[in-house]
């Protein structure tokens, strides 16, 4: 029998299985404010790493990194009354600018400091950017206008839970001005295949691509898209969203250009966004009973050397070993980057710090001990093949020249195999063969995955209804497949003739 490294399994929670990785791993922990953590080190070079790939993918789109305040004025979000709606109930308001003391060892806001007028702690910028695309843009000459900035947003989240759903989280959020819908669509659908290939690519998270429903649209948007994984307990976590805004938003901020004929345009707008839940997501797609398994292209580190140290003579030796090993090793590429190979030559016992390494998700980890050194061999551990068949740790000895030459090719097809392993599970467990959503999806604790069902937009009163009677299990639309086979049939809820195939399921 296999003993694992966590103290809780999958299987028999998965809840407190999710916070035991993130403790065990180092990854986050609480900071004393409600909905807010502390990233550590290990969790925010993860963080990192999906910030320099993607913060390269939107430059290649011609997007430029800017900055914007913090702070914004409530008047803005007057402005948009559909967007102000939606995000009412998670506003953090500053509403004075001193505090003083209160003649009993207490500090509270000076009456005499209350601001003029409150200020919204951004939950998302479009408001504070489209008032700047008002003065960015003039005419047709300065379209399209894209800009993007790597933040930090606060949303006054009720039930919080670390990484997927916390008051204060970091983000990017991508803006876009565009003369037409034609060309704001067209970035709209750029964003959403950005981050498609991105969870597919990057992070080995397979995807279904979509459009959302009328309910589930993004506050004052036209449409809405986004990608939705399924986590390992069949739930949706939705990973990213990209929206087309219509002229909305540019008709309460005032953007609008001069078109090549003298008249004046309302530009169409577009946003999009992924954030730190994105590492919620690797967490409960990759992860297992010992903890992370983490993407070799997200890893901070890809390879890590832990010597095998023993406070005798032998110590700088296996030292030296490791250290010209590490150079040797850093000098490869690996997925179009230098490999990042850490040698941990930290105080620990060995066998702490593997399984230190094997908690954290380290793709590979090198045992190297006197032996290893004097006859030229590693002790290589693959985190996706923990294990062998009969549940021993699966540790293989190889020549340090052969570990060297195949070393890249190893991180290739772990990346590779998570991706593999993930996806089998996708496809296996969206159903398009149900028939009664309240006996498949009984039980909260029943794995049932996805159902695919036909579609007619309904909207209105019809919608409503239907919101109302999958919330009474639980469950929710999460958009309707880009790549779904055509619709042939009656809508699954209406029984009007489909228009498309929608996604219902549980969700985080």
């Amino acid at each position: 029998m296999v003993k694992h490294a966590l103290s809780v399994t999958r299987q028999a929670d998965f809840a407190a299985w999710y916070q035991d990785v993130i403790a065990e791993a180092d990854l986050a922990e609480e900071s004393g404010v409600r909905g807010c953590m502390v990233i550590k080190p290990w969790g925010y070079g993860i963080w990192e790493r999906i910030q320099t790939v993607m913060d390269a993918a939107i430059k290649d789109a011609g997007v430029q990194n800017c900055y914007f305040p913090l702070f914004i004025p409530l008047s803005f979000f007057e402005k948009e009354a559909d967007h102000v709606d939606g995000f009412a109930k998670e506003m953090a308001v500053v509403t004075h600018h001193r505090l003083i003391q209160d003649g009993k060892g207490k500090l509270i806001p000076d009456p005499e400091a209350k601001l003029e007028e409150p200020l919204i702690v951004r939950p998302t910028s479009e408001t504070v950017i489209g008032a700047a695309m008002s003065r960015w843009v003039q005419s047709w000459r300065d379209l399209p206008l894209k800009v993007n900035q790597w933040a930090n947003v606060v949303r006054w989240e009720m039930r919080t839970r670390m990484f997927l759903r916390t008051s204060e989280f970091l983000w990017q959020e991508g803006h876009t001005a565009h003369a037409d819908k034609a060309d704001a669509m067209a970035e709209t659908l750029r964003a959403l295949e950005m981050y498609r290939a991105f969870a597919e690519d990057v992070l080995a998270m397979p995807v279904v691509a979509g459009e959302k429903p009328e309910n589930e649209r993004f506050p004052g948007a036209v449409a809405t898209y986004s990608i939705e994984a399924m986590m390992q307990d069949g739930k949706a976590l939705q990973a990213g969203t990209s929206h087309y805004l219509g002229t909305g938003f540019a008709e309460a901020a005032g953007i609008r250009y001069q078109d090549k004929d003298g008249g004046h345009s309302l530009c169409h707008t577009t946003s999009w966004g992924t954030s730190t839940r994105m590492i919620g997501g690797v967490i409960m797609t990759h992860g297992d009973d010992d903890g992370l398994r983490c993407p070799p292209r997200i890893a901070p580190h890809q390879i890590v050397i832990v010597p095998m140290l023993r406070d005798n003579e032998e110590d700088q030796a296996i030292l030296d070993y490791c250290a010209a090993l590490q150079a040797e090793l850093k000098t490869l590429d690996a997925f179009r980057e230098p490999l990042r190979v850490h040698l941990d030559a930290g105080a620990n016992k060995a066998q702490t710090k593997r399984w230190g390494w094997v908690k954290k998700g380290a793709p590979v980890i090198l045992e190297i001990g006197p032996r290893d050194v004097a006859g030229g061999n590693v002790a290589v551990i693959r985190r996706d093949r923990l294990y062998k068949d009969d549940g021993k740790l699966n540790s293989a000895f190889i020549a340090k020249g052969d570990f060297v030459g195949q070393a890249v090719a190893t991180l290739e097809d772990i990346q590779t195999s998570l991706h593999a392993e993930a996806k089998q599970r996708l496809d296996a467990n969206i159903r398009r063969d149900v028939t009664d959503l309240a006996a498949h999806f009984k039980g909260d604790d029943k794995f049932v995955g996805w159902a695919e069902v036909q579609w007619s937009r309904p909207t209105g009163a019809a919608l409503d209804k239907i919101v109302e009677q999958l919330k009474a299990f639980k469950l929710t639309m999460r958009n309707t497949p880009l790549d779904a086979a055509p619709a042939d049939g009656k809508c699954f809820f209406t029984g009007e003739p489909a228009i498309e195939r929608v996604l219902v399921g549980r969700t985080y």
